[in-house]
């Protein structure tokens, strides 16, 4: 991203430009970082270049949101802070923490869906097919938080945004990685089986691909964690996804999502890959073509060389993997159909019966 006044290169989470000094304030509809002088708090003047007028969310100065809205509108909060319902008690100084991480990490989720031109109303919006967020404390052993989704409102445990209680659980779950952006990619997946596949002609397709999702959701989890299946890699894209079909889908349209940041972020700083393989030619690397009709042939031409490369990094610095997981082809048939979903989705098409 460049900010708007000087062209500078900024971050998704700049409040201010380094060079020119401006505030910076993402604008969602425009899908760009745009710079803005203040006069006082209610008066954002919008610099170096034409357009609507925003006002900062009202989230700015509680956790840092550095989403817009249109000044018009009578919403005093962004896109993405409307959909949160419950958010941790601020009593604790902790939680102050622990909510922005959370809300920066849903930013980011925001941004990729509305790329990807998916419907992302909220639950005042639209009571039935909206989306509402929970962040929930765990306040006593009895009363155990889970991470999950139902009916369009998404949980998250505030303990995830704790980066060493994080880490613990991982590490006890034998996961091999495990972040908050995760965590929001895979339950909106579940939102959007319920609305992009359920009761629509995808779902013959689904089956043969991820399985019959009708089987016993429960007694399969039980059955995972009691003799989880030990040729998973085979087939899944990590060993939770072989649980249950629906968990299948959400992993797979989690690393979908992946796939589609990871390549435009890689496209925009101009990556040029001169040994993607040790025999093959240089590679310049892409963004996601959204309205390509299959995707299998960019997953082996550019995303594995740019995971790979990023994976070099990490150890070259001392990090483990930021993308440990093998795509073997059944993923990429699956990665594929959720290509294919998402695109008739964000048109606002089905598949022919």
């Amino acid at each position: 991203m460049i900010c708007s006044e000087c062209g500078n290169r900024v971050f998704f989470e700049n409040l201010r430009c380094e060079v020119c000094s401006s505030f910076l304030g993402y604008a969602p509809d425009a899908q760009r970082m745009l710079a803005f002088e203040i006069s006082d708090e209610d008066s954002w003047r919008r610099l170096g270049s034409e357009g609507p007028a925003y006002r900062p969310c009202a989230n700015r100065k509680a956790n840092g949101c550095n989403w817009m809205a249109r000044s018009l509108t009578d919403h005093g909060l962004c896109l993405s802070c409307r959909t949160t319902q419950t958010i941790p008690a601020l009593t604790k100084s902790e939680n102050h923490g622990y909510w922005a991480a959370l809300e920066q990490a849903k930013r980011r989720l925001f941004y990729t869906l509305i790329e990807l031109g998916l419907p992302t109303p909220n639950k005042h919006e639209d009571p039935v097919n909206g989306l509402s967020f929970e962040f929930l404390e765990q306040m006593n052993p009895q009363q155990q938080v889970l991470t999950g989704h139902d009916e369009g409102v998404i949980t998250l445990n505030i303990a995830e945004a704790d980066d060493a209680c994080r880490e613990h659980i991982r590490l006890s779950m034998h996961e091999p990685s495990r972040t908050l952006l995760g965590h929001f990619r895979h339950e909106i997946g579940h939102y959007y089986w319920d609305r992009l596949v359920r009761d629509t002609p995808w779902v013959t397709e689904y089956r043969s691909l991820f399985g019959d999702e009708r089987a016993d959701y429960d007694s399969a989890l039980n059955t995972h964690y009691a003799w989880p299946a030990l040729d998973w890699p085979q087939n899944f894209i990590s060993a939770y996804a072989s649980s249950h079909p629906w968990e299948d889908w959400a992993e797979t349209w989690a690393h979908y999502l992946h796939l589609v940041d990871g390549l435009e972020t890689a496209a925009s700083w101009g990556t040029h890959l001169e040994l993607p393989s040790p025999s093959g030619p240089a590679l310049k690397v892409r963004p996601l073509d959204l309205n390509a009709e299959s995707i299998r042939e960019l997953i082996v031409l550019q995303w594995l060389p740019v995971s790979q490369f990023i994976n070099a990094m990490d150890r070259s610095l001392g990090a483990h993997d930021s993308y440990p997981f093998i795509i073997v082809p059944p993923v990429i048939e699956k990665l594929d159909f959720i290509h294919r979903v998402v695109r008739a989705g964000s048109a606002g098409r089905v598949p022919p019966s």
